[in-house]
């Protein structure tokens, strides 16, 4: 054996030996023979699971609370919502920020979501991507980082280089604010981030595929993230998406019955309310609650930061 090969037999048995320690790594001896069980068996198996994720999440939601309240803030300043991750997490970054245009007519640079290997790495796996945090740095100096954007690195094991670097880039290289998000407890993301959120769920049910218990635990914090940091944001109205973005024929029609459902209005009154501000929900509800018209809408909103609530309260008293 080389001094390289034995150097790399090394570096796998301690790899090895960490794998050995980590929660969603975990053998379980009681499924060895699931897969002589029958289709409907392993099926309940699954779902019973599942249902475990829940709990998980919900013992983090002070964590999770937390970190949402420091995004708003830092988001409310301008910056942005950045998701760091390799293969299923990065996946659930990208897959996250993507939907936020369309749901809270974010621009695409507010929400943006960074897999290791590049855009290529959501579909083909990226060999090596994952092990180098320079690669996360170089990411997020791409992005010209600074000190108002939030990066959250996502892994499930908490110990993938590319999450860790992205996170230590980010906290201490530029002073951004950062989050940890994993699925082992004391992970070393965690420890790394100003804020760790740590939902463990325990061994999965085909050993270390992450992306079944670990990944729907992390769509549900990312679910959570975003969206409560929207609203926080103003980027709702009740439990309304008053800041969607009709770039459909479906959502056109959302549009319509958002703003039916925020004032009652008749169809008619609807229609010359959308007409009026180019077919912007917010300001539409502005403009029928409110009684204003369509530029002065605009101008209440942008006066409240977009917030509608503090638009109509100053609409009523102008």
């Amino acid at each position: 054996m080389t001094t390289t090969d034995a150097a790399a037999e090394g570096n796998y048995g301690e790899l090895r030996a960490q794998l050995a320690t980590l929660t969603t790594e975990a053998f379980r001896p009681e499924l060895a023979e699931i897969d002589q069980r029958s289709t409907l068996e392993i099926a309940q198996i699954m779902n019973g699971e599942d249902a475990t994720v829940p709990t998980a999440v919900a013992a983090q939601l002070p964590q999770i609370a937390a970190a949402i309240d420091g995004t708003a803030e830092r988001m409310a300043r301008g910056g942005r919502l950045i998701y760091a991750g390799a293969g299923t997490a990065g996946r659930l970054g990208v897959l996250d920020a993507s939907e936020c245009p369309p749901t809270f007519n974010t621009d695409p640079a507010e929400v943006v979501g960074l897999i290791a290997g590049g855009p290529s790495a959501m579909v083909t796996a990226v060999e090596g991507a994952e092990d180098s945090k320079e690669l996360a740095a170089e990411d997020l100096d791409a992005l010209k980082l600074t000190a108002n954007d939030v990066v959250v690195g996502i892994s499930a094991s908490g110990r993938t280089p590319y999450a860790i670097g992205a996170v230590e880039h980010a906290r201490t290289g530029v002073g951004a604010l950062t989050i940890g998000l994993s699925c082992n407890a004391d992970s070393a993301l965690a420890a790394a981030a100003d804020h760790g959120i740590e939902v463990v769920v325990g061994p999965e049910l085909l050993t270390g595929s992450t992306r079944l218990k670990a990944g729907t635990a992390q769509k549900l914090v990312l679910n959570m993230l975003s969206t409560i940091t929207m609203i926080r944001l103003g980027k709702t109205y009740g439990n309304l998406m008053v800041d969607v973005r009709a770039s459909n024929e479906k959502l056109r029609a959302r549009s319509r019955r958002i703003v039916s459902l925020a004032t009652g209005a008749e169809d008619a009154v609807i229609e010359a309310a959308l007409a009026a501000t180019d077919g912007e929900v917010k300001n539409a509800i502005l403009v029928v609650l409110g009684e204003v018209d369509g530029p002065t809408a605009a101008r209440l909103l942008a006066e409240s930061d977009g917030h509608l609530r503090a638009a109509l309260a100053a609409a009523a008293t102008s």
